[in-house]
C-alpha cells in the first residue's frame, strides 16, 4: 500500500471572510485530495489553512513543514503586508534542504511580494518593489482597464474564461498531458504577476510555460521550475487565479474589492479545464519525484 504525500496548502493570511482565504481554493483542494493510485489508494493527504501564528508571530504550520509534518507546501501568497517572518522563511528554507516541494504562487504588482524572502526560490517571483523584472523593458502597464492595479499586470483575459499558454521546449513533465500532448490552457486573469529565472538557479531551473497578453501582445512567463541539486524541487506560478474557486467556476463567488466581471466559458463548458486540472496533477506529482 503507497503512502500518501502530505500536502500543505497555506495562505498568507488569516481566515478573512472578505479575502482570499484558504476556503477559496476548494475546488482545488478537493480535486488534490480525490487523486487516487494505482492501488486505488490516495495519493494526498491534503490539509487546507490559513495563517495561524505562534506568540512570536511565526506561522506554526511552517514550522511543522520544516520539522517534516508535511512534505509538500503550496504556498498561496494573498497578502499585501509581507505576511511572511524571517523564522517562516527560515523553516521554508529548512524543508527545501531536506528535500520536501514547494509551489509558490501571487499575483499582481506587490501582492505576495513576502516571497522574495524565501532565499533561491523566491527570487523567481518579480514584483513591482521587490525583486522587480530584470529585463527594465518589462516594469511598465500592461493591463489598463484596473488602473488601481500597476505592473506587473498581465492581461492574459477575464476571470472565468481560459487563456492559451504555450509549453516550452523541450517538454516539462508538469506540461504533459497524458496523451503526450503538451497542456494548451489555463484559467486566464486580467492582471497577472511575473516570474523568471533566479539567477543563483540559472543552471537547474526554465521556464516552463508562457502565455500572452491579450492587451499589448507581450510574451509573459507563467510558470519557472526549479530542481536544484541538494534540495526539494519548486515551482513558481505567475498567478494564484489559475488554481482559485472564482477562476474554476465563478459562482463560487469573490472577494468584494474584485470589480471586473468575469466570463462565463468554464460554466458553460466545464471541460475547457481538463488541462488546469492535469497542471495541478503534474505539479504535485513532480514535486513528489514521481514524474
Amino acid at each position: 500500500m503507497s503512502t500518501p504525500q502530505r500536502l500543505l496548502v497555506k495562505t498568507t493570511i488569516g481566515p478573512v471572510e472578505d479575502d482570499w482565504h484558504v476556503g477559496r481554493f476548494s475546488l482545488l483542494t478537493d480535486h488534490l485530495a480525490s487523486l487516487r493510485g494505482e492501488d486505488g489508494q490516495p495519493l494526498y493527504a491534503v490539509t487546507a489553512r490559513d495563517r495561524a501564528e505562534d506568540a512570536a508571530g511565526d506561522d506554526v504550520d511552517l514550522a511543522a513543514f520544516a520539522a517534516g509534518g508535511f512534505d509538500q507546501l503550496w504556498l498561496f501568497a494573498v497578502d499585501v503586508t509581507g505576511a511572511l517572518t524571517l523564522t517562516d522563511a527560515a523553516h521554508v528554507e529548512a524543508a527545501q534542504k531536506a528535500g520536501r516541494g514547494v509551489m509558490l504562487t501571487r499575483d499582481h504588482q506587490d501582492l505576495g511580494a513576502c516571497l522574495t524572502k524565501l532565499g533561491d526560490v523566491g527570487q523567481a517571483q518579480y514584483f513591482q518593489t521587490q525583486n522587480p523584472d530584470p529585463d527594465p523593458a518589462r516594469r511598465c502597464r500592461d493591463d489598463r482597464d484596473t488602473l488601481s492595479i500597476d505592473w506587473p499586470n498581465y492581461h492574459s483575459g477575464a476571470n472565468g474564461d481560459v487563456q492559451a499558454v504555450d509549453a516550452t521546449q523541450p517538454l516539462h513533465p508538469i506540461m504533459r498531458r497524458a496523451s503526450g500532448e503538451a497542456i494548451a490552457y489555463l484559467p486566464s486573469h486580467p492582471h497577472e504577476g511575473a516570474v523568471g529565472v533566479p539567477a543563483s538557479l540559472k543552471d537547474h531551473s526554465a521556464v516552463i510555460a508562457t502565455g500572452t497578453s491579450k492587451v499589448s501582445g507581450v510574451r509573459f512567463n507563467i510558470a519557472v521550475a526549479m530542481d536544484g541539486p541538494g534540495r526539494g524541487r519548486a515551482i513558481a506560478d505567475s498567478s494564484f487565479h489559475h488554481l482559485c474557486d472564482f477562476n474554476w467556476d465563478p459562482r463560487l463567488g469573490r472577494p468584494s474589492f474584485v470589480t471586473e466581471i468575469p466570463a462565463d466559458t468554464v460554466i458553460r463548458d466545464p471541460g475547457v479545464l481538463a488541462d488546469t486540472h492535469r497542471y495541478v496533477e503534474n505539479i504535485a506529482a513532480w514535486l513528489a519525484r514521481r514524474i
